[in-house]
């Protein structure tokens, strides 16, 4: 049984070791998530690389090449390992390293693990092929795949004594994942038109003239692209809005993890508002010194002490 770092100090090597694969996989797969997380003390740092990890696991069998069938059995797997982490039945001597950290991780800190199972159902919808009518549907889907990872880094972040509203921190946590899906969904628009993925709600489709597709680096004939984009974009800005509202509710370090996360993706937003079409011609990212410079924004508390301000102002 993997016992609690409170009664053990110093974790195990077979521990040690398994974080490090974690962090490994989080460097190279995550590197957005990687400068959020580079804030945190080491602590959460593990197990927030613990947490992406096995999260990317599970992404990684919905967007693979395996037969539907063969991504069904492996997610119920994957739901069998959550399972077991759950029931305290994983050994530090595991041969799964992603399984060990997790363990661990869950053993120092109140991380929901039902939410993995929520994760798993989210990505079992693509796998069976879901498309999304109204922004309601893809909602649900957006709190599967990413309100859950909200909900999960919580757990690890941990909320300050007294803080006020603190019984809505898990919507606001929530909400700020369905931010980012939002915002990476636009981003891919193009990726996952070219693997037959479809996510934005049909409803927003037909109103902008886009139902024909985006498969091309060119819009579809006769449409409003520009508007639809606009459309989400101002669709994501009100969930970071109200997601922004988790932040007061942190220590510095989270808060400044967090700030960092929505940071980049606020940023992805603004230049795929000034330039929708790019988001057709390929991935938009920003540079490592952009990524830099908003790490260091949220560490300084800039952008929680001005969350702060607006929401008091709100509520006066």
């Amino acid at each position: 049984m993997i016992r609690t770092v409170e009664s053990e100090p110093h974790a195990s090597a077979p521990v040690l070791a398994a974080y490090r694969y974690c962090e490994a996989v989080t460097g190279q797969q995550a590197r957005n998530f990687a400068y959020g997380i580079r804030l945190l003390p080491t602590p959460k740092r593990r197990a927030m690389s613990a947490l992406y990890a096995f999260s990317r696991r599970v992404d990684d069998i919905g967007d693979g090449a395996l037969a539907l069938d063969v991504k069904a059995a492996r997610l119920e797997e994957a739901r069998a390992l959550v399972a077991r982490i759950r029931d305290g039945a994983v050994d530090e001597d595991d041969t799964d390293p992603v399984v060990v950290a997790l363990a661990h991780a869950g053993a120092r800190f109140p991380i929901p693990f039902d939410a993995l199972d929520e994760l798993i159902d989210g990505v079992l919808m693509d796998v069976h092929g879901e498309t999304y009518e109204t922004w309601d549907d893809l909602k649900a889907y957006c709190r599967c795949v990413a309100g859950t990872i909200g909900r999960l880094s919580l757990g690890v972040f941990g909320i300050e004594p007294g803080a006020r509203g603190a019984e809505r921190a898990p919507e606001y946590a929530d909400t700020l994942g369905l931010a980012l899906q939002l915002t990476n969904i636009l981003r891919d628009i193009r990726e996952d038109a070219q693997g037959g993925r479809v996510y934005l709600p049909a409803d927003d489709l037909a109103k902008f003239g886009c139902s024909g597709g985006f498969a091309g680096p060119l819009p579809p004939a006769d449409s409003d692209f520009a508007g639809l984009v606009h459309f989400e974009v101002r669709r994501a800005r009100a969930l970071f809005a109200e997601g922004y509202r988790l932040l007061p509710m942190l220590d510095r370090r989270s808060g400044a993890c967090v700030a960092a996360m929505a940071g980049i993706y606020r940023r992805l937003l603004d230049r795929i508002e000034r330039e929708p079409e790019a988001v057709l011609r390929g991935r938009v990212s920003l540079p490592g010194r952009e990524k830099a410079y908003v790490a260091v924004r949220g560490l300084s508390g800039v952008d929680a002490r001005h969350v702060s301000r607006r929401t008091v102002r709100r509520r006066a």
